[in-house]
């Protein structure tokens, strides 16, 4: 039922209505910007969080979507605030963006707090700032609507004497790499393909970490049906951010809330999407710190038992060969829920005011290569498998759809790194000992270690072996893997090393077994061997002293349980401030 919500009720009022002299300096300031007292008495103030940089390639337009979501609340009768917030562009954050995500969850939880807003809608995208938004609004518990960057334009690859192919952001840097490390792509094709691959702004247009979450974020029911995938350049993702706009001025007055959508069944059709998408394994950890914000029960579990039932039916790469622009053609992601829905609980609500089921009523998918049906799927052996054993007694992710059916059940020699700087050097040896069988692992990689888990995990191959062909081995870390990145790696190992984990104890040599049917990662050590390995570990010495890393290293959760902050889980109401 909706709780309608009166002028008397908006919570902007505490800060404009008043009758003390605070309220009257409230007002004085807000007409100093040219603001009508009128409009701040008689509107609801809406809040647009731009995650908007100008090194943020992904996000490079959202200036002007932010003045298009203006508009949209405007002609619905609100008036609109754009709040800047933390960027955090994929490829130019350094260490890892997945440092930040729980500093840019804080700021949209305070931003929001501290100011005179009813309402907001996320401007955002790339790939930790649609959790890190999220996050923080389900926190703060005001009415949200999130309003995707969308993928960038498509590209293709023209070579003499071949057919042409589609060339997607990330997947293809690495596929491209790889054969120029092999000396199959000349220097002058590498320099070629560094200026035209990414030939507008929005996020990867590869089923990666970005279209995974914004898919995620609007099967949750937190964004307008249809809108993540509408490319970054189409005119009509300019008429959705103003629709947006017009929207989130209803939901203020409905007191339509993140929780009042976010049941335990909107999650489970988030792990339905993200399967059927097959979707970046970065997913499993973004999808338990939203649910541990909204107060929903959701484990690796559930996310492997879902991945067993649900097969891949986008064919968007790392999975399949096609782009995001593609999926939006076809129908986008209610084009795939329709295709699905034996899997998902139909009487969640979305944040247009209507059920899964009204949503869903009469779509369907517009192209069966691009989104396949369910007797013909892109793999029926699912998007995520969830390992467990001596080597990661809570769990570690594998993204099967995009390994190497090899690898799937695989036993070999460990060939361990301490670090990524090691790690580099040795593959670039020709002297490393190393086979098409082998077993690279990576740790110090995780949450703690790294700090912030960074996308190291897929791990590269040999020199020595991409010259004799090999383009794949098996991989562990506990690290993550970019959405874009393919290949037979484990990752997310938990616990990780640095805190002690399984993973601190492996020696190269060791013999590692694989086996993804039997969800089984094994470590082929005795148990006294390990006992007495255990008895000599030192844990890594940890650099940093002070600041946000500091902060983070001290108080951020494990893998399995969402990397957030011990102290920003739960549902504990964010308290209003004192207004004297």
């Amino acid at each position: 039922m909706v709780n309608r919500k009166t002028l008397a009720d908006l919570r902007s009022r505490r800060w404009f209505a008043a009758g003390g002299m605070r309220a009257f300096a409230h007002r004085q300031r807000a007409q100093q910007m040219g603001l009508r007292r009128e409009d701040l008495l008689e509107r609801p103030c809406i809040a647009i969080v731009n995650t908007w940089s100008d090194l943020s390639p992904c996000h490079a337009h959202l200036r002007e979507r932010a003045e298009a979501v203006k508009r949209g609340v405007l002609l619905a009768g609100g008036l609109p605030f754009e709040l800047p917030a933390l960027s955090l562009g994929e490829v130019m954050v350094k260490p890892t963006t997945m440092l930040y995500r729980n500093l840019l969850a804080m700021e949209v939880e305070e931003l929001l707090r501290s100011l005179p807003v009813d309402g907001a809608v996320l401007l955002a995208g790339c790939d930790k700032t649609t959790p890190g938004t999220v996050m923080g609004a389900i926190s703060m518990g005001l009415p949200t609507l999130f309003c995707a960057a969308g993928p960038m334009l498509n590209d293709r690859y023209l070579k003499p004497g071949e057919p042409a192919r589609q060339v997607g952001a990330g997947t293809h840097t690495r596929m491209f790499w790889d054969e120029y490390q092999a000396g199959r792509v000349s220097e002058a094709e590498w320099v070629q393909l560094e200026s035209h691959m990414t030939r507008s702004p929005g996020t990867c247009n590869t089923m990666g970490t970005a279209s995974t979450m914004t898919s995620i974020v609007e099967a949750l029911g937190l964004a307008l049906p249809g809108s993540t995938a509408i490319p970054a350049m189409d005119a009509a993702h300019t008429r959705m951010a103003t629709t947006c706009g017009e929207r989130i001025v209803q939901m203020v007055w409905d007191d339509l809330t993140p929780r009042s959508l976010l049941t335990r069944g909107a999650f489970l059709n988030a792990a339905a999407v993200q399967m059927a998408l097959g979707g970046s394994t970065n997913a499993a950890v973004h999808l338990i710190a939203l649910a541990r914000r909204a107060g929903v029960e959701l484990t690796l579990d559930d996310l492997d038992a879902m991945g067993r039932k649900v097969p891949v039916l986008a064919n968007l790469f790392p999975s399949g060969d096609r782009l995001m622009e593609d999926f939006h053609y076809a129908g986008g992601l209610p084009a795939l829920m329709a295709r699905i829905t034996p899997f998902l609980s139909l009487d969640e609500r979305n944040a247009n005011g209507r059920t899964l089921a009204q949503n869903l009523d009469g779509v369907r998918a517009l192209d069966d290569e691009v989104i396949r049906p369910l007797d013909r799927p892109v793999s029926a052996g699912g998007a995520l498998a969830v390992l467990r054993g001596n080597l990661a007694p809570e769990g570690a992710v594998m993204k099967a759809s995009a390994a190497s059916p090899q690898f799937l059940r695989h036993r070999g020699r460990a060939i361990v790194f301490d670090d990524p700087g090691e790690m580099n050097r040795a593959c670039a040896d020709p002297a490393l000992e190393c086979e098409e069988s082998s077993v690279l692992v990576l740790r110090n990689a995780g949450p703690v270690g790294a700090p912030g888990m960074p996308e190291w995990g897929n791990l590269p191959i040999p020199k020595k072996l991409l010259e004799r062909g090999v383009r794949d081995m098996l991989r562990i870390s506990d690290a993550r893997m970019s959405g874009t990145h393919y290949g037979s790696c484990i990752l997310h190992v938990s616990p990780e090393s640095a805190v002690g984990g399984p993973l601190a104890l492996v020696k190269t040599g060791d013999l590692i077994e694989v086996d993804i049917d039997a969800r089984r990662l094994h470590l082929d050590v005795s148990d006294e061997e390990l006992a007495r390995r255990r008895a000599a570990w030192q844990p890594p010495k940890q650099t940093v002293a002070r600041g946000f890393v500091r902060l983070y290293r001290e108080h951020v959760t494990q893998a399995h349980e969402g990397c957030d902050f011990d102290f920003l889980q739960g549902t504990a109401p964010t308290a209003e401030p004192v207004i004297y």
